[in-house]
């Protein structure tokens, strides 16, 4: 019996373990002999990236999303920026190129459309990509950090003293900053240049001097590998070409690539707007106007929150931006000084110092040369204009209040309304406020009348009967009674 059930357990056990070999042997090897059909054919993709205007914080994060989402892309073959750019922040140039530089994908870079040009920024960004490309009519260069000024205007060197005694005075700390801060500019482009293997004397003039190429020159003086009026044209030369990577060299497969369109979106917009320093500078006053209406006027809510996120969002624009502790300062100074002119009116004297300081921090707030990340003046005197209108608005306000009479204490019960209890004339009792109080009278008065509060002394209410004439008491005055 037991050798029954043994026997009939190993052939129901073996027809399932047959089944189950059945069922993985296909699987088996897979991964090394697999036919055709089941292997999806993957088409070779290039991610196209779109850069126009000043090089800023919102166009880094733009081109680094890029480029990382291009390496995840499977067989990705090339990223393509489209460039035209009249220079930019430092900090958003150095991480695009750490970007560039790191990249699994090759990363060619075309100054595009015709009348396009790579200046300042745009040219290190075209030195750091793996393929560099113009389109007729375009230039590139002038490459010269700006806060360091035209390089001919430098005080000229000092001849040697025949006297020993009588040495010649070095540079100001100025001139060295300067002077360092070029030097560093110029091994930054040369080491590009060498690893790119492109002219590194003409960079270094780009920078020292501020010279500028044509597209035929830039070719010619082998600063760029070609010229390409359109992007698909370009596509169409580097079919084939050979682009060297760390890893090894790399065949591009440009003809039948799938083109991926990553125009900036929502985000890389947003980002963009957001650091435009007029933006970030409206904001940041909305943001304390804001909060400034919420504690004159507490229970308001709607001044408050808007005020909490626009300056918020002025706050994340500007650790983005090149601030100026200084101009800041200067900022913060004259919304207070205005503020003290509206609680203790001194005849303008803190309301001009505060609108100076005012207008003071607001031209020295972004601490950056370039144009496209200054505040605009016609923006900082709009708004100085606003700002003097707010805060006469908010004097006013005060005034007013001030000559309101009072609601609390002894001078909010004068001229409110009680009515009698009992007593009177001399003293006896009323009904004020909810409470029942002492009252003075010299005069005869009923159970039930309704009396004027003169004043208070003491506990006791100067009370005065009220006359047919006199006007009828509002809603307010009637809660006395």
């Amino acid at each position: 019996m037991i050798g029954w059930l043994a026997n009939a357990l190993f052939r129901r056990c073996g027809c399932v373990g047959l089944l189950a070999l059945l069922w993985i042997l296909p699987g088996l090897g897979a991964d090394h002999v697999r036919p055709e059909s089941y292997s999806p054919a993957v088409a070779p993709t290039i991610t196209l990236l779109s850069v126009k205007g000043a090089i800023g914080p919102g166009v880094s994060d733009y081109l680094i999303r890029g480029i990382e989402s291009a390496a995840a892309t499977p067989d990705s073959q090339l990223v393509l920026i489209t460039l035209d750019t009249p220079g930019g922040l430092v900090s958003s140039l150095r991480d695009i190129n750490q970007a560039i530089l790191g990249s699994r994908v090759p990363v060619a870079c075309l100054v595009y459309p015709s009348g396009a040009r790579a200046a300042s920024a745009g040219t290190y960004i075209l030195y750091a990509c793996h393929i560099a490309a113009m389109a007729s009519a375009t230039s590139l260069g002038a490459a010269t950090p700006v806060q360091l000024g035209p390089m001919g205007n430098e005080p000229p060197e000092p001849k040697p003293s025949e006297n020993e005694a009588e040495k010649p005075v070095g540079d100001s700390n100025s001139q060295k900053l300067e002077r360092k801060q070029l030097n560093d500019a110029i091994a930054y482009i040369r080491a590009l240049a060498e690893l790119r293997q492109r002219n590194v004397e003409w960079a270094e003039k780009a920078v020292r001097d501020a010279a500028t190429l044509t597209a035929s020159e830039a070719l010619e003086a082998n600063v760029i590998d070609y010229i390409a009026d359109t992007p698909q044209q370009l596509l169409t030369i580097l079919d084939g070409k050979s682009v060297a990577m760390p890893g090894g060299a790399r065949i591009l497969n440009t003809e039948n690539a799938i083109v991926l369109d990553r125009s900036p979106d929502w985000r890389a917009r947003f980002i963009n707007l957001l650091t435009n320093p007029n933006i970030a500078y409206i904001l940041m006053l909305l943001g304390i106007y804001g909060l400034l209406l919420e504690f004159y006027s507490p229970g308001a809510m709607l001044p408050g929150v808007i005020g909490g996120i626009c300056l918020l969002l002025a706050l994340y624009a500007f650790q983005l931006l090149p601030i100026s502790y200084a101009g800041g300062g200067l900022l913060l100074l004259g919304i207070i000084l205005l503020l003290a002119e509206a609680m203790l009116p001194s005849f303008g004297i803190l309301g001009f110092g505060g609108l100076a300081a005012f207008v003071l921090g607001s031209v020295f707030l972004v601490d950056s040369e370039v144009e496209a990340f200054r505040i605009a003046w016609p923006v900082i005197a709009l708004v100085s204009v606003v700002s003097l209108l707010f805060f006469l608005l908010l004097i006013s306000f005060v005034f007013k209040t001030r000559k309101l009479s009072g609601v609390a204490g002894a001078e909010g019960m004068v001229g409110e309304y009680a009515r009698v209890i009992e007593g009177f004339p001399g003293r006896g009792r009323v009904h004020f406020m909810g409470e029942d109080w002492q009252g003075d009278s010299e005069q005869a008065l009923s159970p039930g009348q309704r009396v004027r509060v003169l004043g208070l002394k003491g506990l006791v209410l100067k009370l005065a009967e009220v006359k047919s004439g006199d006007i009828e008491p509002t809603e307010n005055q009637r809660r006395g009674d």
